[in-house]
């Protein structure tokens, strides 16, 4: 197995909820809406197309052809709006597998993506994209498999739906679970099953407690959760790293520092989303084969 086909990365290309806030106080943390990169196994997959994703779009220019597996946790516009301006799904020679589930109405994800590139509010139809798009609707609940790497969903708790995700491979696991808000009496027991005993939990943490249950601006029904009910979910479920993800747009770098703070006071493998963030993960089996490997070449 190559080098590339052991690694398992994941890259945060954008880590804003709501609405893109580029700025001087967001300098650190980045402006851009969700987008996350995963090389797992020999895949790339990417998670959501928020306007992170053309920066990655932007990157993979260097890398063609393309090969990549989509999949969108659900159509809110900040987590869709990067795909008109996906450079590489334009060009001929790329091929991308689209993944989502149908939303309440009916419409498929592949009906969403077009409706959004439709006159009045987009110059070029979805059509134009020269690249191969294969557009696959997932059911609630449905595995997906290529090869050993294993893509399952959950529905979550927020206003026209939304999925996170959970990325295994070999030993190791990954949660994506963003746009999602908690219950006031007890953990969400789909989020629990994705996040169960994960290397990693990316996790909405758009709010505050503070802000989430503020009396003269309630954020409850939003559809978000907060920092505090992501450590919750982090020692119920025994992950190994939690991620803060989906920035509030008007939670600039130092407020993002001093969440970032109080959290790791919490729950000490904390850290907060940022964009060009990488972590990169090594199955026990994959580390155990490479130092077995190098043990023989030294002896």
């Amino acid at each position: 197995m190559s080098s590339k086909q052991n690694l398992f990365t994941i890259h945060f290309w954008g880590v804003r909820g709501s609405i893109a806030c580029p700025g001087p106080e967001t300098v650190r943390y980045g402006g851009n809406t969700p987008c996350v990169e995963m090389r797992v196994g020999g895949k790339r997959l990417i998670f959501d197309g928020g306007t992170g994703l053309r920066v990655l779009g932007q990157s993979l220019l260097s890398q063609m052809p393309v090969e990549a597996y989509m999949f969108f946790t659900h159509s809110h516009w900040d987590h869709i709006q990067g795909f008109p301006f996906f450079v590489p799904a334009f060009i001929k020679g790329n091929c991308f597998h689209i993944y989502g589930t149908v939303a309440p109405n009916g419409a498929t994800v592949k009906q969403r993506l077009n409706d959004q590139m439709l006159h009045p509010n987009f110059p070029v139809p979805l059509q134009v994209m020269g690249a191969d798009l294969q557009f696959n609707d997932l059911e609630i609940g449905e595995k997906v498999q290529f090869g050993d790497v294993t893509i399952e969903n959950a529905l979550l708790n927020h206003p026209g739906e939304a999925v996170g995700y959970r990325v295994s491979w070999q030993d190791a696991a990954a949660a994506y679970i963003t746009d999602t808000e908690h219950f006031s009496d007890r953990l969400d027991e789909n989020v629990l099953r994705l996040a169960d005993r994960a290397d990693v939990l990316i996790y909405d943490a758009t709010y505050t407690d503070e802000e989430y249950h503020s009396p003269a601006s309630s954020k409850k029904g939003w559809g978000h959760s907060t920092w505090q009910e992501a450590v919750k979910v982090a020692k119920a479920a025994k992950v190994k790293k939690l991620v803060i993800f989906h920035h509030d747009p008007l939670h600039n770098d130092d407020f993002l520092d001093h969440i970032g703070e109080q959290a790791a006071q919490e729950f000490t493998d904390t850290i907060m989303a940022r964009e060009g963030l990488s972590i990169q993960l090594v199955p026990a089996s994959v580390a155990t084969s490479e130092a077995a490997t190098i043990a023989e070449a030294f002896a």
